[in-house]
C-alpha cells in the first residue's frame, strides 16, 4: 500500500512537471517561423554572410522564434526571379540592387544615375536623408519592406580586350541589367545592350552572346568572370545601391516586436555588409589578378561623363526632376 502511494506520488509529480513545461514548449514551437532567404552567391561572400549576421542578431533577441533558411548560389534564380518569388510568397527575404527593383519603382533609378555619386559616403548620406525615407515607403507599397539600404560598391566596365576610351565600345554587345536606365547609358556609347540575368552572364560572355558588361569588383570575382572578360576598366560609373528587403506578406504577419528586432538587425547588418564589401573587394581584385585578370585606367573622363549626362536628362522626369538630381549631387 505504501509502495502504491509512493508510485502515485511520483507519477503525479512527473505529470505536474510536464504540465508546467508543456505550455512553454508549445508556445516556443508555435512561434517558430521559417524565413526562406535567397542569396545569389556562395557561403563566403557578403551577400550570404550578412544574413548569418542578421540571423545571429535576431536569435539573441528572440531565441527560437525564427529559422533562417538561406538558399545560396542563385538556386532560387536571379534577381528578377527572386523579386517575383517574394511577391508571390515563396521567398521571404533577400538582397536586391535598386536596378532590379526599379521595374516596380522607377524613381529608384536616381540612385543608379551614372557619375552622380562621388563615393560610398555620398551614397549613404543620400539614402539616410528624406529621399531614402520616401523610397522605402514607396517600395513597401510595391510589396518590398526595406530593412535598410546597402552598397555593393562601384560598377566597372568588363571587356575581352582593353577599353580605355568610350568610343572603343562602339559596335560591341554589352550585357546589361534588365533596366531601361542601363540600356540607355550603354546605348549612348554605341553598344548594343543585351538584358541577361546575372547567373547566365558567364556562358553568355564565353559563347559570344555578349562582348562586355559592367559589375562590381566583388561580383566580378564571385562569378569568376575574369576567365571570360579579363579586362576591368575602373570607370566607377555607377555606385551599385541595393536593399535588404522582406516580402510584405511575410512582414505583415509578424508581431510589432518581431518587426522591430528584424529592422534593427537589418540596419546593423547593412553596416556589417559595408565592411564585408570593402574587405571582399580587396580579396576579389587579388583573386582576379591572380587568375589572369587585368585592371586598366580609363582615359578621357570628360567623354565618359558626357555620354552619361544624356542619361540624367532622359530620366530626370522619372526620378523627380533635374533640380532633385542636382541637389543630390551637392550633398556633402
Amino acid at each position: 500500500m505504501i509502495k502504491l502511494k509512493r508510485r502515485r506520488l511520483l507519477t503525479a509529480t512527473a505529470t505536474a512537471a510536464v504540465a508546467l513545461l508543456t505550455p512553454n514548449l508549445v508556445r516556443a514551437s508555435g512561434r517558430v517561423t521559417t524565413i526562406t532567404i535567397a542569396s545569389l552567391l556562395g557561403e563566403d561572400k557578403p551577400e550570404t554572410l550578412v544574413w548569418l549576421k542578421i540571423r545571429d542578431l535576431v536569435e539573441s533577441k528572440l531565441p527560437g522564434e525564427f529559422r533562417f533558411n538561406i538558399v545560396k548560389n542563385s538556386a532560387l534564380g536571379g534577381e528578377k526571379e527572386v523579386l517575383e518569388g517574394a511577391r508571390l510568397g515563396s521567398i521571404q527575404a533577400s538582397l536586391s540592387t535598386v536596378s532590379s527593383l526599379s521595374g516596380w519603382l522607377p524613381e529608384l533609378q536616381i540612385l543608379d544615375l551614372p557619375f552622380l555619386f562621388r563615393d560610398a559616403d555620398h551614397v549613404r548620406k543620400t539614402v539616410d536623408d528624406q529621399l531614402g525615407d520616401n523610397l522605402k515607403r514607396k517600395l513597401a507599397g510595391q510589396g518590398f519592406v526595406v530593412g535598410d539600404f546597402i552598397n555593393y560598391g562601384a560598377r566597372h566596365l568588363l571587356t575581352k580586350e582593353p577599353v580605355t576610351r568610350p568610343e572603343q565600345l562602339a559596335g560591341k554587345k554589352i550585357r546589361v541589367i534588365q533596366s531601361p536606365l542601363h540600356t540607355t547609358l550603354w546605348s549612348a556609347f554605341g553598344t548594343t545592350p543585351v538584358g541577361i540575368p546575372i547567373p547566365e552572364t558567364y556562358n553568355a560572355l564565353s559563347s559570344g552572346v555578349a562582348d562586355a558588361m559592367d559589375l562590381t569588383k566583388s561580383a566580378y570575382a564571385g562569378f569568376k568572370l575574369y576567365e571570360v572578360v579579363p579586362y576591368m576598366t575602373e570607370t566607377g560609373h555607377i555606385w551599385a545601391s541595393g536593399v535588404i528587403f522582406y516580402a510584405a506578406p511575410f512582414w505583415k504577419q509578424l508581431t510589432e516586436e518581431q518587426r522591430t528586432v528584424l529592422g534593427d538587425a537589418s540596419r546593423e547588418g547593412a553596416r556589417y555588409f559595408g565592411r564585408l564589401m570593402a574587405e571582399d573587394e580587396a580579396k576579389s581584385v587579388e583573386q582576379a589578378l591572380g587568375h589572369g585578370g587585368k585592371i586598366v585606367a580609363p582615359e578621357a573622363p570628360d567623354e565618359w561623363r558626357k555620354g552619361a549626362r544624356g542619361t540624367w536628362e532622359r530620366f530626370a522626369e522619372t526620378v523627380g526632376g533635374m533640380p532633385l538630381i542636382e541637389s543630390v549631387q551637392q550633398i556633402g
